[in-house]
C-alpha cells in the first residue's frame, strides 16, 4: 500500500511512518517543516517532499497514494487566536485541497479532526453525536475540515474517516517553543529541573491518548480501509488533571517539581473526555495505553532528546 502522510514530519506522523513502515507499506511524506522537524524522520526509508498542502505543485506529492493520512495543521489554540486567518487557511482549506487531491485518485482519508470542536459544551464524556461548541478559532477550523471529510464521502463517495483527537502525547512530541503541548511541556520542565508553569488551578482534565494508541489505530484503519458518516473520537474514555500528569512525573523522577500558576488560557476548554464506544466498536483490537506508561515512555524519550 502506498500511503501519503501530510505533516508526516510531526510527532504523531514520524510515529505513524515508523509504523507503517513496519508493516510493509510505501511512505511519501509531505511536510512543510513549519511545526515539523526533518529529524523526525532521519534515516527511515521513505519519500519526503518539503512543501505545503496549500500549494498545488506540492500536492503532486500525493498523486500516486492509495490512501492519505491528513495531518498537517497549524496547532496550538492560543496561536489561532492571534492569527486566525492563517489558522482557517491551513487548517480549513487545506484540508479541502487535501481532499480534492484525494478525490481526483479516489483515495482512502483519513484526517485528524480535535477534541476541541465539543469546546463549551459541558457534557461530559463527549459523544460524537453532540453539539460543537467551538471556542477558538483553531477549533472553528478542526470543525471544518472534519465537515469537508465528511461532506465528501456524502457527496462525493470518497472514503474517508475524520478521527477527533484528544490530547496526544508521547516519544518525539517537542517541548521548546511557546506553543507546546500540555505534556512534553510538563515532561521537559519535570526532566530538566525547571519551574513547570501551569495555566489556572491545574485541575483541569484531559482525556490523554498515548500516540502509540493513536497510530495503532490509525494503522487499523488504513488496513480495513475503514470509514465512518460520523467523526470517530479516538481516546478511550480516560480523565486525568494536569496535577495528576504533574504528581506522576514526580513519582517517576522522585523529586518534587516546582510549580508556577497563571492565568488561564483564552479559549481553552475546563474539562475534555471522550465516549469510546464508537472507537471501541470499530477497533476493538486497539488497547489503549495506560496513562503512567505512556509517560514513562514520553520521559525516557525526553531524557534521550535533551542528553
Amino acid at each position: 500500500m502506498r500511503v501519503a502522510i501530510t505533516g508526516g514530519a510531526g510527532f504523531i506522523g514520524a510515529n505513524l511512518a515508523r509504523h507503517l513502515l513496519d508493516r510493509g507499506a510505501e511512505i511519501t511524506v509531505l511536510d512543510d517543516l513549519s511545526t515539523g522537524y526533518e529529524r523526525n524522520i532521519a534515516g527511515l526509508d521513505l519519500e519526503f517532499v518539503e512543501g505545503s498542502i496549500l500549494d498545488d505543485h506540492d500536492l503532486e506529492a500525493l498523486n500516486d497514494a492509495d490512501a492519505i493520512v491528513h495531518l498537517a495543521a497549524l496547532p496550538s489554540v492560543p496561536r489561532s487566536i492571534e492569527n486566525p486567518l492563517l489558522s482557517h487557511e491551513v487548517n480549513a482549506t487545506g484540508s479541502l485541497r487535501v481532499l480534492e487531491k484525494a478525490r481526483a485518485r479516489g483515495a482512502h482519508v483519513i484526517l485528524a479532526s480535535s477534541s476541541s470542536v465539543y469546546g463549551a459544551n459541558p457534557i461530559l464524556p463527549k459523544v460524537e453525536s453532540m453539539r460543537p461548541m467551538p471556542l477558538s478559532p483553531y477549533a472553528v477550523s478542526k470543525l471544518a475540515a472534519e465537515s469537508y471529510a465528511l461532506a465528501h464521502q456524502q457527496v462525493f463517495g470518497l472514503p474517508t474517516l475524520a478521527f477527533r483527537f484528544f490530547n496526544v502525547y508521547g516519544p518525539l512530541q517537542a517541548p521548546g517553543h511557546a506553543y507546546a503541548a500540555v505534556v512534553p511541556a510538563f515532561t521537559h520542565a519535570a526532566v530538566t529541573g525547571t519551574t513547570l508553569v501551569v495555566h489556572g488551578d491545574g485541575k483541569q482534565t484531559r482525556d490523554f491518548t498515548f500516540v502509540g494508541t493513536v497510530v495503532a489505530a490509525i494503522g487499523d484503519a488504513l488496513e480495513r480501509r475503514v470509514t465512518s458518516t460520523d467523526p470517530v473520537n479516538l481516546a478511550f474514555g480516560t480523565r486525568h488533571s494536569l496535577l495528576d500528569v504533574v504528581a506522576l512525573l514526580e513519582d517517576m523522577l522522585d523529586r518534587a517539581v516546582p510549580l508556577e500558576h497563571v492565568g488561564t488560557r483564552a479559549g481553552d476548554v475546563r474539562d475534555s473526555q471522550a465516549d469510546s464506544t464508537l472507537i471501541t466498536s470499530l477497533f476493538g483490537s486497539v488497547e489503549p495505553t495506560e496513562l503512567r506508561d505512556g509517560l514513562a515512555q514520553t520521559v525516557a524519550w525526553m531524557q534521550e532528546y535533551i542528553a
